[in-house]
């Protein structure tokens, strides 16, 4: 049996609204997934040693300062700090357009704004992650 695949949620930084993480946390675990929410105003030192300590396939990061490019990557680089860049990041929250193709250029997987499905976020996921085990 494959093992359920195990997502950080995480709120970086000083932004204290968690609301969406909670719907997209919820939302993993009710499509079978072990979610481990880190609560609010974690480091990127925090976040990605839970990530380390789960056995974590996935961090999504949910940012609603402004501060995304930082905090991605900054976890991203932890991560590759540590040998664990197969680790998928993913997240969302108040980001613009225009700032997603940096994101991922620093290696964040996927970025969901405001209003999208959680079924797609769950697909998207689902997806990369059985990309990745594959490769393993």
């Amino acid at each position: 049996m494959d093992r359920k695949i195990r997502v950080v949620v995480a709120k970086p930084g000083l932004d204290g609204h968690d609301r969406g993480a909670k719907v997209v946390a919820r939302a993993l675990r009710d499509a079978g997934m072990e979610v481990i929410y880190t609560g609010l105003r974690q480091s990127p030192e925090q976040i990605v040693k839970t990530a380390l300590q789960e056995d974590a396939d996935a961090i999504g990061l949910s940012i609603l300062s402004g501060a995304h490019e930082y905090y991605f990557k900054t976890v991203i680089d932890i991560l590759k700090q540590n040998n664990a860049d197969d680790i998928i990041v993913f997240g969302g929250g108040v980001i613009p357009e225009d700032d997603i193709p940096t994101l991922k250029s620093l290696g964040a997987g996927a970025i969901f704004c405001p209003g999208t499905n959680t079924q797609e976020t769950i697909s998207w996921l689902k997806e990369a992650v059985a990309k990745k085990r594959s490769m393993e």
